[in-house]
Order: structure tokens, then sequence, then C-alpha cells
């Protein structure tokens, strides 16, 4: 079975840097596009970012587009998320996802990793 282990998460202050990692553990994995979600508590897990594994297209949703950047290592099958100019709004716990084509809704990914906090203080 695919696993997705994410790491980079921690505490940082408003106007840092973060960078996440979604490391995918087999080389055969159900999908063609990987995501990034997160959930803050008491709200919906939110649509943050996605990147397709063969061409490198990105995708970005509005509330992080300009301070966060999406991409993959196809060697390394990792896909990272370079986040900076961090707000408090943006602490939540960041997932990853994958998913056969792109979408924005959480309930078309398949696999999740298990997720990885990240917090910023103001």
């Amino acid at each position: 079975q695919v696993q997705l282990v994410e790491s980079g998460g921690g505490l940082v202050q408003a106007g840092g840097s973060l960078r996440l990692s979604c490391a995918v553990t087999r080389r055969t994995f159900r999908g063609n596009y990987m995501g990034w979600f997160r959930q803050a508590p008491g709200k919906e897990r939110e649509y943050v970012a996605a990147v397709s594994w063969s061409g490198g297209d990105t995708y970005y949703a509005d509330s992080v587009k300009g301070r966060f950047t999406i991409s993959r290592d196809i060697a390394k099958m990792t896909a990272l998320l370079q986040m900076d100019s961090l707000k408090p709004e943006d602490t939540a716990v960041y997932y990853c996802a994958t998913a056969w084509e792109f979408y924005r809704d959480y309930v078309k990914y398949n696999f999740w990793g298990q997720g990885t906090q990240v917090t910023v203080s103001s």
C-alpha cells in the first residue's frame, strides 16, 4: 500500500518560512497529482496547492498564491511545499494526498499522510 510521510512542520513567527516535505514510500502509487491540504481546529479541511507528477503543473488556493510554492522531485518521489511570508491564519495541520486528477475537493484524494503541525505566532 502507498504510504505518504510528511515532515517539516514546526513553530515560526509571522513573516517566517517553513518547508514541508511529503515522501511517497512506494515507487508506484495511485495518483497523478499530489495535493497539500490543511485543517485548523474546528474548521473543514482546506485545499492549499497541488502539483502534477508528470508535467510539474502547479495549482494554488488564492489564500496562499504568491507566498507558497509547490514542487516535486520525481527521483526522490517527494513533493515539497515552500511556505514564505507565513501568517497566523496559516496555522493548521498540513496533509499531503494523492489523486488521479487535479481536484480542490479533499474527498477526491485517495491516500493521505499523517499530517504535520504548522504554527505561526503573531
